[in-house]
């Protein structure tokens, strides 16, 4: 049971809910929601009518549910905030990677894009100064050889020296650096191929799908799965020249090319900056499922659908906009990422523009957590879309409206939004029910993962 059943307030709540005469309706109105920890409340109603007669064919209102109030998810892509929709946001962004890596017939993407070029890229932040490391020998620079769970890693080694400032700044820049790489990157591999941008944009185009990961030191580097495609994308064939080879020849060029830079002007005390990727890159051939390899498909796109759902909270710092320094103490944050923090309040009033403070909560990353170019794969809308045509369709059944034409039917609705959140004993039950339904799923998938593959029946 979790720990905050021994709370009496919350137990006394807990039981509240649980003795309610519509507790039925409103364990089901959550389990609808995955068990999300802070759902939408909405009040409203809805009504489904026949064009030519006028008959009423469904009347919905929320004046019978419990509290008078309908509970829908949040949708917020945050574990630390909502581990249920979480859950289902990285279920979504591993079906949008992996069906750029071996296709979808559901979306469209053939499954020939198995044999254009692709790659699995990590770019790393430059260095800010040492930290705590674990060296795969020998012992830490300060001495002592670190646990993994050791909380001093990726913490400075002489906080007097580090470059606290210049950490934020690069994190705030990371967005542009990114695209100042994949400029890069479409003129390396056109000068490989012997070929100008322009006739690149005839035979070829680069797609990728990337998320970003924060180092425990605070630092954002970028994980990228980069693919050659033909010049209409996943459904045309990538040019003969198109090699892995020469992809992850192109990418390595391109990352340390003096092009792929960002330039921040000095502002007072601080000194321009030219801000570059670090030396530590990573280049990997994706490899199909089975053949041995631990870059696999499924491998890559379970990894990025990891850290599409977290942000900077490995680094102790808060999943929410930070309204004054004084909510440091209270959340016992960090001392080094505490720094980072005060980094971006003092530098903001010297780069307005760039609204360090507002983002010191992400120590100053502004850019979108994972994103992907416009023909790698689905989108998310799309994934949203077809769950909710689906959930669409299983209520219409259950009404008895899938025999008539959408033209025919009239729907009409009224609805308010009425407040979020559970109470402390709702809060308990709903993370009860959140686990159940997890459990359910890891039964299932390992009960499919036990079935005998086709291709041996």
């Amino acid at each position: 049971m979790p720990d905050t059943l021994l709370d009496p307030t919350t137990l006394g709540d807990l039981l509240r809910v649980a003795s309610a005469s519509d507790f039925d309706r409103w364990h089901e109105q959550i389990r609808r929601t995955g068990g999300c920890a802070d759902p939408i409340h909405l009040t409203g109603w809805t009504l489904a009518k026949d064009k030519t007669t006028g008959e009423t064919l469904h009347h919905y209102t929320t004046a019978n549910e419990p509290g008078g109030r309908l509970r829908v998810a949040c949708g917020n892509r945050r574990a630390s905030r909502c581990p249920s929709c979480a859950w289902t946001y990285a279920g979504d962004t591993y079906h949008l990677i992996r069906a750029g890596l071996a296709g979808d017939d559901r979306r469209d993407i053939p499954a020939t894009v198995r044999d254009h070029p692709r790659v699995f890229a990590t770019l790393t932040a430059p260095s800010f100064g040492r930290v705590h490391n674990r060296p795969d020998h020998g012992r830490c620079r300060c001495g002592i050889r670190h646990g993994s769970d050791d909380p001093d890693l990726g913490t400075a080694l002489d906080p007097a020296t580090y470059d606290y400032a210049g950490a934020v700044l690069f994190n705030n820049h990371a967005g542009q650096l990114w695209q100042r790489f994949t400029n890069r990157l479409r003129r390396e591999i056109a000068a490989r191929a012997g070929i100008t941008q322009r006739e690149l944009k005839e035979c070829a185009r680069l797609s990728y799908g990337k998320v970003a990961e924060f180092q425990k030191r605070g630092a954002v580097h970028f994980h990228a799965v980069i693919r050659i495609d033909g010049p209409e994308g996943p459904e045309t064939t990538a040019p003969a020249w198109a090699t892995v080879d020469l992809l992850a020849d192109s990418i390595r060029a391109a990352a340390a090319h003096s092009y792929t830079s960002v330039s921040v002007p000095g502002a007072e005390d601080q000194p321009a900056r030219t801000f570059r990727w670090g030396t530590q890159l990573d280049v990997r051939p994706v490899k199909a499922f089975g053949d041995g390899s631990q870059i696999t498909e499924q491998a890559v796109a379970s990894y990025v659908a990891k850290y599409a759902t977290k942000a900077a909270e490995n680094t102790g710092t808060l999943d929410r906009r930070i309204g004054e320094l004084a909510e440091l103490d209270r959340h016992q944050v960090p001392d080094h990422t505490r720094r980072l923090i005060e980094a971006c309040k003092q530098l903001d009033p010297l780069y307005p523009d760039r609204r360090l403070w507002a983002w010191a909560h992400m120590l100053g990353f502004r850019g979108h957590f994972s994103s992907k170019s416009r023909r790698y794969s689905t989108t998310l809308g799309a994934l949203r879309q077809a769950r909710a045509d689906y959930r669409a369709a299983q209520e219409h059944a259950a009404l008895g409206l899938d025999d008539r034409e959408p033209d025919t039917v009239l729907v009409l609705a009224d609805w308010q939004y009425a407040g979020h959140g559970h109470t402390p004993g709702e809060s308990a039950l709903a993370a009860t029910i959140a686990r159940d339904l997890q459990l359910n799923r890891e039964t299932a998938r390992e009960a499919l993962a036990a079935l005998p593959d086709e291709r041996e029946w």
